[in-house]
């Protein structure tokens, strides 16, 4: 039997006498019957065996060093190393929101805990609710209404499963403690919008670098998931994860009333600066190979700029702007919901409109919410009706209280699935918000022109 383990190999060797001897009679044979062509053949021949045989002595080399380095080092187990990813069986992909849905990440109110009272929430909550955040800012959401939004979003999951979607939930953490960086310190804040902080563009997972302090380390309770769609083929990106160092805020941003938010988002200013990139998912929205975005209190054009790169040349991230005095997430505002068909808020108008309207795109203007003034929503608008999950084009999950917007689908063809969210709202969003769609059945395809 011929033994491989000698090193270097020796030509010719027992076994590599015959094979050799083989070699050189076919060359001649072809040699002297093809003429020069056939010596040509030969050459060619004998340089392929060269490199053959160089390349067989460079993999043996590192084949060695490899086996040494590892013989020095403890074996690794399994939950230390990625499987071999199955291609065919990537359960990431998603282009758009209105393909069929497969597979969705649902976000959790477990635990969740009111973000402290820094610039940044400032900026980005109404002058209504400051005294609550101004008294629980690092502590718990009350427990009676947190517990009332954990059985709504259970509920929810059931509905999703019953619709036949797969669905993922995040891990639960306490986010009451505190941490700290050579920036800044704070608490945590929950796991509950995945839509804020994943965004799917095929089969990659971009993880947002976030804009809150309390919102730093909200990737941990997803990274069991992400680890485990990435062991079965995903891509898997964290776009960079910002210091958010004092200068990454307009310490004085000069709020006082809805009328001071509208003139400084009209004139382009916004508690963030562009000290370094940062951004939410939930700020930009997909339609294949067209994606829009828009500049807002936790988006920055540093952050977007970051995004056209990694995704261009394959998709053209598109900035557009509203006419908004609270920017901060897009879908609440605008909600693209099937191809070339739009909700646009008809409170706070798109600037580019035409645009859209140029490409031949439906544009619809959803009606006035009819959630009470009354209902605490300590980090949202009464938008949140708009704020919807389409399970395919003639499926929408909608909130059972919102008659007028389920009304309104079944006008487009589009069969409400409802369900009641009101508690969950009040944590800062809807359906779409809730949710992180993982798996649509669809093709890269462009919509608008």
């Amino acid at each position: 039997m011929c033994s491989n383990k000698t090193f270097p190999p020796r030509f010719p060797n027992s076994c590599g006498n015959w094979q050799w001897a083989s070699w050189r009679r076919m060359l001649r044979v072809r040699c002297l019957r093809g003429g020069s062509r056939g010596a040509e053949a030969a050459h060619l021949i004998g340089a392929m065996l060269g490199r053959a045989l160089t390349g067989w002595v460079h993999k043996a080399f590192q084949s060695s060093a490899s086996s040494a380095a590892a013989a020095a080092q403890p074996a690794l187990t399994d939950d230390d190393s990625a499987n071999e990813p199955d291609r065919q069986k990537c359960p990431v992909c998603s282009y758009n929101e209105w393909d069929s849905l497969e597979e969705v990440i649902v976000g959790r109110a477990e635990n969740a805990s009111v973000p402290p009272f820094t610039v940044e929430v400032k900026a980005n909550t109404y002058e209504k609710y400051w005294p609550f955040y101004q008294k629980y800012g690092g502590q718990p959401f009350p427990q009676e209404h947190v517990e009332k939004a954990v059985a709504e979003i259970e509920e929810m999951c059931n509905i999703l499963r019953q619709e036949g979607v797969t669905v993922r939930r995040p891990e639960p953490i306490d986010w009451s403690f505190q941490y700290r960086t050579p920036d800044f310190a704070s608490t945590g804040m929950y796991a509950a919008m995945p839509r804020d902080i994943l965004l799917v563009v095929g089969n990659e997972i971009i993880e947002a670098p976030m804009a809150w302090r309390a919102r730093f380390f909200e990737y941990r309770a997803y990274r069991p998931l992400i680890k485990e769609y990435f062991q079965k083929g995903a891509k898997w990106t964290t776009a960079p994860k910002p210091t958010m160092a004092d200068e990454l805020y307009d310490q004085d941003y000069p709020i006082r009333t809805v009328e001071d938010r509208h003139k400084l988002a009209a004139l382009g200013k916004f508690v963030t600066t562009e000290f370094e990139p940062c951004f939410d998912a939930a700020d930009f929205i997909r339609a294949g190979r067209d994606i829009f975005v828009q500049r807002s209190q936790v988006t920055n054009y540093m952050g977007i700029e970051w995004m056209r790169r990694h995704l261009a040349p394959a998709y053209k991230v598109h900035v557009i702007s509203f006419k908004d005095p609270n920017p901060m997430h897009i879908d609440a505002t605008f909600n693209i919901i099937g191809p070339g068909l739009v909700l646009s808020n008809p409170d706070r108008p798109c600037r580019q409109i035409e645009m859209f309207e140029k490409a031949g795109w439906t544009v619809v203007k959803p009606p006035t919410p009819l959630i009470p003034d009354d209902h605490p929503l300590w980090m949202s608008s009464k938008w949140l009706s708009m704020n919807v999950l389409m399970l395919d084009e003639k499926r929408v999950m909608v909130d059972a209280n919102e008659t007028s917007i389920q009304k309104m689908f079944e006008r487009l063809g589009i069969k409400p699935i409802k369900v009641n969210i009101r508690h969950a709202n009040s944590l800062g969003g809807g359906f779409h918000c809730w949710t992180t769609d993982v798996r649509r059945r669809g093709t890269l395809q462009s919509y608008f022109n």
